[in-house]
């Protein structure tokens, strides 16, 4: 039985999990990751922590018999994710980037490697678990919204600011507006009588901020959902990863035109990806 260790390193997170040959690509049981963890990419530059992280992993793992990767933090962080297992320096790393091919998949990028890797393993992870037309969003640091026909093409996407990026530009570039801590203020406001759903205008500078920054996330979604529809792939499902994808979730089944369709939250959708390439090139 063959094990492979996969990891995605991200902006804020570095994630990693190790699967076994025998499981499947298309599994969503939450014990899928058994072995899996992360840390934050700005601790990863500390040599003493990278440190820590390779014995943590090779005394939790069998040997693995390939390694996967995606990263959009650097060459210098790459350099340093190669170097964590001297002791396995006969295992092939393998790097997807945004123009790895994939077998039943092309993008419309007009220079896929311009593709953000994390963007492209997500579309494939997304099409391992579905062969239908779907909206893919990660809602980390930034926000991508990326349409993948049943067909197998990816139609393009967008990205914006994520809602933590979105509050803090409001508060560093502006001289009286606030840094609103979102869960502190909904924990404060849910019992209260004169709380205000987020699906309403705001009746106070936290609440205005919040909304706002939601607002513009959705309509996004929104419109992304109604170019599907005009360009003849209309949404049949999304996917939500990432930091805020629950927030998110939340917020789009207050919407018509979105609630209908199955929404989900996953965990992984880039590992998944990583996982799905990987079985293909070796």
């Amino acid at each position: 039985m063959s094990l492979y260790l996969l990891f995605d390193v991200g902006n804020t997170r570095l994630k990693w999990a190790a699967v076994e040959s025998t499981q499947n690509t298309a599994d969503r049981n939450k014990k899928l990751w058994a072995y899996s963890g992360s840390i934050s990419s700005k601790s990863f530059q500390s040599a003493e922590l990278r440190a820590e992280l390779s014995d943590y992993i090779a005394k939790t793992l069998p040997k693995p018999d390939a390694i996967a990767f995606a990263c959009v933090a650097g060459d210098e962080v790459i350099a340093h994710l190669q170097s964590l297992f001297p002791q396995w320096s006969d295992i092939s790393w393998h790097q997807l980037t945004g123009d790895s091919p994939y077998h039943g998949m092309r993008t419309l990028y007009q220079d896929p490697s311009k593709l953000g890797a994390d963007r492209w393993a997500a579309l494939i992870g997304a099409r391992a678990l579905s062969n239908t037309n779907t909206l893919i969003i990660n809602a980390g640091t930034a926000t991508t919204i990326d349409l993948l026909g049943g067909n197998g093409v990816h139609y393009g996407g967008w990205i914006l600011p994520g809602l933590s990026l979105m509050q803090e530009s409001l508060q560093s570039n502006t001289a009286r507006l606030p840094l609103v801590n979102r869960h502190a203020h909904l924990a404060a406001n849910t019992t209260s009588t004169n709380s205000v759903p987020q699906t309403s205008l705001g009746v106070s500078t936290d609440e205005a901020i919040i909304g706002g920054c939601d607002a513009a996330q959705l309509g996004a979604i929104l419109r992304a959902a109604y170019l599907a529809k005009e360009m003849n792939h209309p949404v049949e499902r999304i996917w939500l990863d990432g930091g805020n994808a629950a927030v998110l979730a939340n917020e789009i089944k207050q919407f018509p035109e979105l609630a209908r369709l199955p929404v989900e939250p996953i965990e992984g959708l880039v590992l998944r990806g990583l996982w799905a390439w990987l079985l293909q090139k070796i």
